[in-house]
């Protein structure tokens, strides 16, 4: 019943058990034996994607004492269903060859994982790459790398960009006397109720909640019902971040960005 894991979407180690005091045990059992542990509550796998179509171009250009880089390439974006993302080379005349479409490829790809507007991985977008220009001396392949990362990077702007967000299924079993308090405290995480019931005496809430709102919920539950409430969850899907939410968001990843870089 207690395991750890390396989530992928969050890049942090993530350790789960049957409770927050199960956890807690483990941490500091850990301790005693002399492993040193960061903890803190696990990241949302928040995802970044687009809402309209956009194009833009971008030049890297960089000349030293030696050879210099060059490569400029034009690309567009757009919102794509079904898949996570996709890449189309619409170069016509040979504006720039087949092997730096494949480098710009090269760039855009290494923005999926790390994002642009708050550092979560991009999902469903098409990009298309349909002009640009080399040199017959300076272009090369991490001219064009560059310069398809700075073109995604900034079409990715211009398209309307949003986060989604995981939304959790809840069933929440507590004493009817706590329904009230339940269904109150739904309303301020942003919660969906979806149904109620009674069985045995007891009550049955099924809702829809944002991951981000219910992370702590069993310390929660535990207050609000005196320890005699019970919930499960489970993934049910992604959904728009609220712009206000979504702008706070972008506000820290920005901020702890510059604390890095500073």
């Amino acid at each position: 019943t207690l395991h750890w894991r390396q989530d992928p979407a969050i890049r942090q180690t993530v350790l789960e058990g049957m409770g927050a005091t199960h956890i807690d045990v483990a941490i500091k059992r850990a301790e005693r034996m002399g492993v040193g542990l960061d903890t803190s509550v696990p990241k949302v796998p928040y995802q970044e994607t687009i809402t309209k179509k956009a194009e833009g171009m971008h030049r890297h250009k960089k000349q030293t004492g030696g050879a210099g880089q060059f490569g400029e390439v034009s690309l567009r974006v757009e919102p794509l269903e079904g898949e996570e993302f996709e890449f189309a080379n619409e170069v016509v005349g040979g504006a720039i060859s087949q092997s730096f479409v494949a480098s710009a490829e090269k760039g855009v790809r290494q923005v999926l994982d790390t994002g642009v507007i708050a550092g979560y991985p991009v999902k469903f977008v098409r990009v298309a790459v349909f002009d640009g220009k080399m040199h017959p001396v300076d272009s090369k392949d991490i001219a064009f790398q560059i310069a398809g990362r700075g073109a995604f990077r900034e079409v990715f702007e211009k398209a309307g960009p949003v986060l989604l967000e995981p939304i959790m299924t809840v069933r929440i079993v507590v004493p009817e006397d706590s329904m009230g308090d339940i269904m109150g405290d739904m309303n301020t995480r942003r919660g969906r109720v979806m149904g109620m019931e009674t069985e045995a005496g007891r009550s049955i809430v099924t809702a829809e909640v944002p991951l981000a709102e219910i992370q702590r919920y069993s310390n929660d539950l535990r207050s609000m019902t005196g320890g005699r409430g019970v919930f499960t969850m489970e993934f049910s899907r992604h959904e728009r971040v609220p712009a206000n939410i979504q702008a706070e968001i972008v506000a820290k990843a920005e901020k702890a960005k510059d604390e890095e870089e500073g």
